[in-house]
């Protein structure tokens, strides 16, 4: 009896001209990650209150400036120096206003407003940062952004509003020097029937962006 079902998954997508096609992949879902900070970021080992009340991120961008060759008749271009956004950063400010703390003690880090000091070295006040991005069963992400040399360049306290049933939010707006792009070790993500997408090792895979 099993022989006779029929079966047509694989019809589903965009066809190639050496078959007709192989199913539609899982997309990875925008609420499916975490972000998580260095100690270094304000008062140290407070990081899990913060990645708890993250409520988005924004993912790196990165821009190449444009370098013109002028020769003859012709003129071609090649990559020049590139530069990092900005990412925005959005935390839920708790009850208890770990969350306001912790961003309070960064940026006294970045310049001590009362007595209006700042460090010396930009080590004393860059954290570093992670965005995982995550499959929804395991703790282990599918990919994630490693991002080096982070500081405040921007904070937002929001508002208050007694017309509204929102929570009070925090943004932060965070330069930073490098990014790096990883291919986590999820193993979750494969084709149940047979291996047409068998589960990957790809833990020891880096690529730089």
């Amino acid at each position: 009896m099993a022989e006779n079902i029929v079966r047509t998954k694989n019809k589903f997508g965009v066809p190639f001209e050496s078959d007709s096609g192989s199913g539609i992949l899982m997309p990875k879902l925008k609420f499916r990650f975490r972000v998580t900070f260095t100690d270094n970021f304000g008062e140290s080992g407070r990081g899990l209150e913060l990645t708890q009340n993250v409520v988005n991120v924004t993912r790196p961008k990165v821009a190449y400036e444009e370098v013109v060759i002028d020769s003859y008749n012709s003129r071609v271009y090649v990559a020049g120096k590139h530069a990092w956004e900005p990412i925005t950063v959005v935390l839920r400010d708790d009850i208890r206003g770990t969350v306001t703390k912790q961003v309070g003690a960064q940026n006294m880090k970045q310049l001590n407003h009362f007595e209006q000091k700042s460090p010396i070295a930009g080590s004393d006040y860059k954290f570093d940062m992670t965005m995982s991005i995550l499959d929804g069963q395991t703790a282990n992400p599918t990919e994630y952004w490693s991002l080096e040399g982070c500081f405040i360049t921007q904070t937002d306290y929001s508002d208050t509003d007694y017309a509204t049933n929102e929570p009070v939010q925090i943004t932060m707006t965070l330069r930073y020097d490098n990014a790096i792009h990883v291919a986590g070790d999820s193993t979750a993500v494969q084709d149940l029937e047979g291996g047409l997408f068998p589960a990957q090792d790809l833990s020891n895979t880096t690529e730089k962006a």
